[in-house]
């Protein structure tokens, strides 16, 4: 089915759109959770989550491309989860592995308001830093560090060997890095 006919089910408020938001995305969601989850329980319960939460957001939201609405929803409830069940102790998952891989290049923020306004300029900066990368890389940056995708993953996508994958991952994480000096972000 058409993601315009599934959003018009959600306007409806027929229940025939989780329905077929399942039985479409079912699979892209669990991806995206696992990756950051490492865990096929927690990933359905982020996945049950997303649901929940489209069905609570459309409408008023009408997303123009469905899977890019859900994947975001989905990847912000994993984190949540994966935030709430690391607190105490950290988990070799994808996002952790990704997450400490950037940390060399971007500073984290709190959950301080203050910080908000930081973290939508450096969400800008990184933006526009993914733009001058040539796509290849660009996707493989994406790919990691967004979708937490694991190395292998990123090498298959990319059509290439692991090694240089990372090779090439290290490197664009240094320029991303010297770009963010030079807007004038404390590394």
């Amino acid at each position: 089915m058409q993601d315009e006919r599934i959003v018009e089910l959600y306007f409806k408020r027929d229940e025939a759109a989780l329905t077929e938001t399942k039985k479409k995305y079912e699979n892209y969601l669990m991806k995206i959770a696992y990756n950051v989850l490492s865990d096929t329980e927690d990933s359905r319960e982020s996945v049950n989550s997303t649901y929940f939460a489209a069905w609570n957001t459309i409408p008023p939201k009408r997303p123009s491309i469905l899977s890019t609405y859900l994947g975001k929803i989905t990847r912000r409830i994993s984190i949540d989860i994966f935030r709430k069940k690391t607190s105490l102790k950290r988990s070799a998952s994808e996002y952790s592995i990704s997450l400490s891989e950037l940390s060399e290049c971007v500073q984290s923020y709190s959950d301080v308001p203050e910080d908000s306004y930081d973290e939508k300029v450096l969400a800008d900066a990184i933006s526009r830093f993914l733009r001058t990368l040539p796509k290849n890389a660009r996707n493989a940056f994406i790919g990691r560090y967004y979708f937490m995708d694991s190395l292998n993953e990123v090498a298959k996508y990319c059509g290439m060997s692991e090694s240089k994958a990372k090779s090439m991952l290290f490197r664009t994480r240094q320029k991303l890095k010297e770009f963010l000096t030079e807007e004038g972000f404390v590394i």
